[in-house]
């Protein structure tokens, strides 16, 4: 994986799928084949400032290879192909008092120098249907993996996507294990969530989702997911768009998940959440408010990020049991006047009506700014460079945290 390129990657998926398939024709699998390598440069500063912080500063300086294979599919009624994903990660600097910014994985004594990962994905096609077993990083509302440090989460698992109505997308399937962002290790999935107890380590989840879209401007969907003895959950959606002029727009995202328990666990959750944005030229005013009902938090695959609409930077999503929070946000794109590649983004979220640290009445708000910039053209084309801030305080917690990330994505086929 190290030393992944372009004739490798080819030659890798044709010698696995020719083996297999003998006499098919393989035209369309390797001139639809795409490959590319992106490359990230990662640092991670978090202070912890109360005084009962178990650790004060997380500090880690990190570089990270993807490289990503995706094969067109073999002629027939029935094409096949396969995906691969190779995953490295190398330590730049660390130490045994600064590690667990989840750039690298945690030491006994101090993080690895690398870590790696390779991933395959069997995957056929029939008519507009397609079934794929192996390495899977899905995005659905149940299941959302974390790609915000070094590297991404990955499940193993299989799942079909069809699009055999127009407008209508369907999911199904069931993840079977789980590697988080940090880690090169497949292991069992756990429950995630404030609140919970009772959780199981577990090799099944089954989920399946159903999207239509109605108009260009107007889609809904509902979601399902379980994870064996741990929770059921349900998840509706509606997204629109509302043309106000020719550079005007208001945008309304509107959420509801019901989870329940399964096995042991006490899961009882109701998450409700809109968010509303307007956009004016360069411009993006918006405002959401999310709102925590029954007796636990809002429940999740250990790893994963929350489809809530007050998932930020830092703090666990604003999801405590019982917890109210509210946000505004303002982003501008530079394109606007004339800078294409620049961009702003600042927001702040507040919460309450949870219960705190010690039974102490819960509040936490949260600040976070971004400023990226992606090279447009030149030797430098397609180069990125972001700088995140955010500061988080609450009644048990007190962070301020910075990211520097270089991205760049270079194609291979």
């Amino acid at each position: 994986m190290h030393r992944s390129s372009k004739p490798l990657a080819a030659a890798i998926a044709t010698a696995t799928l020719g083996a297999s398939l003998p006499g098919v024709v393989m035209a369309d699998f390797l001139a639809d084949s795409k490959a590319s390598l992106e490359l990230r440069n990662f640092y991670f500063n978090a202070d912890y400032r109360q005084e009962d912080a178990n650790q004060s500063k997380r500090e880690e300086w990190a570089q990270g290879f993807l490289l990503n294979y995706e094969s067109g599919f073999t002629e027939g009624p029935v094409g096949f192909g396969i995906d691969a994903i190779g995953l490295l990660g190398v330590k730049l600097d660390s130490g045994p008092d600064r590690q667990n910014s989840g750039l690298l994985p945690v030491g006994d004594d101090k993080a690895p120098d690398e870590y790696s990962q390779l991933g395959v994905t069997a995957k056929a096609r029939y008519s507009k249907s397609t079934l794929y077993a192996g390495t899977l990083v899905p995005k659905l509302p149940t299941v959302l993996p974390n790609d915000s440090r070094l590297l991404p989460q990955t499940f193993r698992g299989g799942m079909l996507t069809s699009r055999e109505i127009s407008g209508l997308t369907l999911n199904a399937g069931r993840l079977t294990q789980n590697s988080l962002r940090n880690s090169p290790a497949n292991e069992d999935m756990l429950v995630a969530g404030k609140g919970i107890s009772g959780g199981q380590a577990s090799d099944r989840f089954d989920f399946a989702s159903a999207s239509y879209r109605w108009t260009p401007k107007l889609t809904t969907g509902y979601h399902y997911g379980h994870l064996d003895q741990n929770y059921k959950q349900h998840i509706f959606n509606l997204a629109h768009v509302l043309a106000l002029g020719e550079d005007q727009a208001f945008k309304s995202d509107l959420r509801f998940a019901r989870s329940t328990e399964a096995g042991n666990t006490n899961v009882d959750n109701d998450a409700f959440g809109a968010k509303f944005t307007y956009e004016l030229g360069g411009h993006a005013f918006g405002a959401a408010y999310q709102k925590m009902s029954g007796e636990t938090g809002f429940p999740h695959i250990n790893g994963t990020n929350s489809y809530l609409v007050n998932y930020v930077m830092i703090s666990p999503d604003f999801a405590s049991p019982g917890e109210k929070s509210w946000q505004l946000r303002y982003d501008y794109d530079f394109a606007a006047v004339g800078m294409p590649g620049l961009s702003f983004m600042t927001r702040y979220v507040r919460g309450d009506d949870f219960d705190g640290p010690g039974g102490r009445d819960g509040r936490e708000w949260e600040r976070n700014t971004d400023i990226g910039y992606v090279f447009q053209q030149g030797a430098l084309k397609n180069f990125g460079v972001k700088l995140r801030n955010g500061t988080y305080r609450s009644t048990g917690n007190d962070i301020d945290q910075t990211r520097f990330i270089l991205s760049y994505t270079l194609s291979l086929l």
